[in-house]
């Protein structure tokens, strides 16, 4: 048996799963807010609910927002901003009792898909999670590609791949720097978009809900975000040129993107022709703690 946790900003969610893949148990919890102690002590009561019941795990893997650093083990670049600088993998295996696999929450969701989900059978995975953020991972031939900085698929921190003048300089990122893909296609992103353009807030699924009734001014804001995600991916397509693509998260939900993001990306990727699939996630919002037991 094996455990995976997915350590959310809202919520932490846990699974037990057999060696082939068959899930046994799931439990969540509300992710206690600005409280590191809180998460620690939350994941150790779900993997002890889960091993009561089916006994102790022979592996446990934790997907997180941003990634401990190679050189000091403290966590980086997340945005859950009370995991940064601390060295969560030791204060869990310190609280488990045990050795454990620690990735990026979007590494977990690429690893799930790429093993048996929308991208089972490619040679080489680009699986990117848009949402509240920005994320993405890379599976080679199964096998998950972190990188030497272990930070292999950070794609959102990136800036905007041909921006135009009114792109520019671009959004403040939390990051502390500006433009960056993530400003431009995470949800919150795709409604400053749209109040910038607009004068009107309305959340990305409102968007995407409107457009797809013919709403004018929401579908010129959809097709905006389209074109934007196509020259973001061309880039990708162009340094790693992936046979797929799996889209995840709240806004890989939108069904018009799979159509419009293709039929853009093709101008900038440097090739006659484009063979990669953009798909979405046979796990859906599953996937990156399928991903995280699979570690």
């Amino acid at each position: 048996m094996r455990i995976g946790i997915d350590l959310g900003g809202t919520k932490i969610a846990a699974i037990a799963m057999t060696e082939a893949g068959v899930e046994l148990q799931r439990l969540r919890q509300a992710t206690p807010q600005d409280d590191y102690a809180g998460i620690l002590a939350c994941i150790r009561s779900l993997v002890a609910s889960l091993e009561r019941d089916h006994g102790r795990a022979d592996r446990i893997g934790i997907g997180t927002p941003g990634s401990p650093s190679p050189a000091t083990g403290l966590i980086r670049n997340s945005n859950s901003l009370v995991l940064n600088g601390k060295p969560l993998q030791k204060d869990l295996e310190a609280a488990l009792g045990r050795s454990l696999k620690l990735a990026n929450d979007a590494n977990c969701f690429a690893l799930s898909e790429a093993r048996d989900g929308a991208a089972a059978d490619a040679a080489c995975v680009f699986g990117v999670i848009v949402g509240t953020g920005t994320g993405a991972g890379i599976v080679v031939r199964g096998e998950l590609q972190q990188g030497v900085n272990r930070i292999g698929g950070e794609w959102g921190h990136n800036p905007l791949p041909w921006p135009r003048d009114d792109e520019r300089p671009g959004p403040a990122c939390y990051c502390g720097r500006q433009g960056c893909i993530e400003t431009w296609l995470s949800g919150p992103g795709l409604s400053a978009a749209h109040q910038r353009d607009t004068g009107a807030w309305l959340t990305a699924r409102d968007i995407a809900t409107a457009a797809a009734a013919g709403e004018a001014a929401e579908g010129r804001s959809l097709a905006q975000y389209a074109e934007r995600m196509a020259r973001s991916l061309a880039s990708v397509i162009n340094v790693l040129d992936p046979d797929v693509i799996v889209l995840g998260g709240g806004l890989g939900q939108i069904e018009a993107l799979y159509r419009l993001v293709p039929a853009c990306w093709g101008q900038y990727v440097f090739s006659d022709t484009v063979r990669t699939r953009l798909v979405p996630p046979s796990h859906g919002d599953d996937s990156g703690l399928r991903g995280a037991a699979l570690l």
